[in-house]
């Protein structure tokens, strides 16, 4: 599926220049949020040298489409905060292209090798690790920038000089999860994950960081497309691990965590897990308290400007920012930086614009590794509480940058 962002015929999808400076109509949600704010304080539009196409390939479809519809709300509302709401980078316009992969990585391979030969030169977008590890090596074949989304596997880093990541990699959850305790010299630890590129990341990444303090990891893979969690339960409880991490993504979630309550393991072991996005809170009930949770974003925890931005746009619309819009974001701000810098026709120098790249963005101070494309960010502690019948998560700590900052990756 292609939607141009001249384009208006779904709502979730009218959140770039083009679909909104015309009038609102038809919007709803963040689309009509971000019109309403540029009708009341956007900058005038400055004088336009060129135009710039940016493909953004991401799920708009699929078990993860939640997660790239979050990623395309943040884009376009950090293109709106780096432009001053113009869609203008030092004279270039820049403009958006869609395209929904689904979460199948053949679908985005042809997607990106579609729009590289309608002559696009910037693609960015991936939510789904496997999406991101199969775009990559077409960005280095055709030489075009790839700047992926919240595509979390570690695989993603150095992988070659043309890509880039503007959300976190797993590398940098695994040492938020150790920041919880005090040793792990003798620990079992068992690692449940789906059996995908994440999770198989999951496993690799606790096995580097915990097993080099003296853990013994084991891990239990399970099939994206399982339902029933209940014999995989059974099998946690027999292994008996000293301690439990979680590392899921997706629908499937409120299912497999419901089955592990009912099947007393999150009263048997000590469970680490990542804090998903924010439609999953309630599952997780009376048990949340049970629960030590690392955190990539909630917008409770920073104190910026840019996030404040992302707060204050989305609360016109009667939201609040969710996991991976703050990947969105930063990703539109790397695309103004290579745009600005370039005019986003060299390619080579908007690498070299990038890399060292150090920028403020929702989740606080960022910086783009020149060694191998790292995106160093702060990582959170967190907790869940429940208020009422609702949860929301506190900050406990932020981990700087340099305290999640995962080994380089010097692969050229």
């Amino acid at each position: 599926m292609e939607n141009r962002s001249t384009m208006m015929e779904q709502p979730r999808r009218q959140l770039t220049r083009r679909a909104i400076v015309g009038g609102a109509a038809g919007l709803t949600g963040a689309g009509m949020l971000v019109a309403r704010a540029r009708r009341a304080g956007a900058q005038a539009t400055p004088e336009v040298v060129g135009t710039v196409q940016v493909g953004l390939i991401t799920s708009q479809s699929g078990s993860l489409q939640s997660y790239g519809e979050q990623y395309l709300t943040g884009f376009a509302i950090g293109l709106d905060y780096a432009t001053g709401g113009t869609g203008v980078a030092n004279g270039y316009q820049i403009e958006t292209t869609i395209r929904d992969d689904g979460g199948v990585p053949d679908t985005a391979v042809a997607a990106a090798r579609d729009l590289i030969g309608q002559g696009f030169r910037i693609l960015g977008g991936s939510v789904v690790s496997g999406v991101g590890l199969q775009v990559a090596p077409i960005a280095e074949q055709n030489q075009v920038l790839f700047i992926s989304g919240p595509a979390a596997t570690d695989g993603l880093t150095g992988i070659n000089p043309y890509t880039f990541r503007s959300g976190r990699q797993t590398y940098q959850d695994i040492l938020t999860a150790a920041s919880f305790l005090e040793t792990l010299e003798g620990q079992n630890v068992l690692v449940f994950a789906q059996d995908t590129a994440f999770g198989q990341a999951n496993v690799a990444a606790v096995d580097a960081v915990f097993g080099a303090e003296g853990a013994t990891v084991d891990s239990l893979l399970v099939a994206q497309d399982a339902l029933d969690f209940a014999p995989f339960a059974a099998q946690i409880l027999d292994r008996a691990p000293d301690l439990l991490f979680v590392a899921w993504a997706g629908a499937t979630a409120t299912a497999m965590y419901r089955s592990l309550d009912n099947q007393g393991v999150l009263e048997a072991t000590r469970v680490v897990s990542g804090l998903d996005q924010r439609s999953s809170y309630p599952i997780f009930g009376p048990a949340a308290g049970q629960i030590s949770f690392l955190s990539h974003y909630i917008y409770q925890a920073p104190e910026n400007e840019a996030n404040q931005f992302l707060i204050d746009r989305l609360a016109e619309a009667g939201t609040v920012p969710d996991l991976f819009m703050p990947d969105g974001f930063s990703g539109a701000q790397m695309v103004v930086r290579a745009v600005s810098e370039t005019g986003g026709e060299d390619v080579d120098a908007m690498i070299a614009a990038l890399e060292g790249f150090a920028f403020p963005g929702p989740k606080g101070d960022y910086t783009v590794r020149p060694e191998d494309h790292a995106l160093l960010q702060p990582m959170f502690q967190v907790r869940l509480v429940q208020d009422g019948d609702e949860f929301e998560p506190e900050p406990i700590t932020t981990l700087s940058p340099e305290a999640v900052a995962p080994p380089i990756q010097e692969n050229w």
